[in-house]
């Protein structure tokens, strides 16, 4: 497992990778509050899902998950595949992490 605390969120809220279970989980105050999903093979992440607690919604932490998830991904030397509707719009908006989705795979997810 790894983890990482975000302070520019809060210092209650942590990001962890749970590769065992092919996903990463955000918590506030060490309860799991949102996670991703992701499949992975060779050099190849598919983000397939996100999904964040209605009682802490439109808060930031969506976007502070999928962000620690490209990191990670770009740390780990891995493509990403967005097939979760949520991180496709955090790449759009995000140009920085463009690069991560294959060129040849951007346009079948609109980037």
């Amino acid at each position: 497992m790894r983890l990482n605390s975000i302070g520019a969120v809060s210092p209650e809220v942590s990001v962890a990778d749970f590769p065992a279970d092919d996903r990463y989980v955000i918590a506030v105050d060490g309860q799991p509050v949102g996670l991703l999903t992701y499949r992975l093979s060779e050099a190849v992440m598919a983000m397939m899902h996100a999904e964040i607690s209605p009682a802490v919604e439109r808060q930031g932490l969506g976007s502070s998950l999928v962000g620690f998830a490209l990191d990670d991904a770009r740390a780990r030397e891995l493509a990403v595949l967005p097939y979760c509707p949520f991180v496709r719009s955090y790449i759009a908006d995000h140009p920085e992490h463009r690069d991560l989705v294959p060129e040849g795979s951007r346009a079948d997810f609109g980037l």
